[in-house]
């Protein structure tokens, strides 16, 4: 991250019974990105690290359903998150 911009984090969410599009859960700058960030790794919510597609997400609204433009972008955040929620699962089998 360039020291020209401050910290962003976007949490995303993707319900499968709702409108089947991945959603801006919440969104914060500076102290409320790291309280973003904080939440997310006490829950084990593992987290991908691509500024400038936080910078894009983050002109969205909380609550805003991903525009078609960024599905591409954002799949490959949801495949990330899927890989390590298999290997995470993997890990715990006895």
């Amino acid at each position: 991250m360039s020291a020209s911009r401050r910290q962003v984090a976007v949490a995303l969410g993707y319900d499968e019974a709702g409108p089947g599009v991945p959603q801006v859960l919440a969104k914060g700058f500076g102290f409320k990105a790291e309280d973003i960030l904080r939440l997310a790794e006490a829950h084990g919510v593992p987290v991908r690290r691509d500024g400038d597609l936080a910078q894009t997400l983050s002109a969205l609204d909380a609550g805003a359903l991903i525009p078609p433009e960024l599905y591409a972008a954002v799949a490959e955040v949801l495949a990330f998150l899927y890989r390590m929620n298999q290997l995470a699962s993997q890990r715990r089998k006895p």
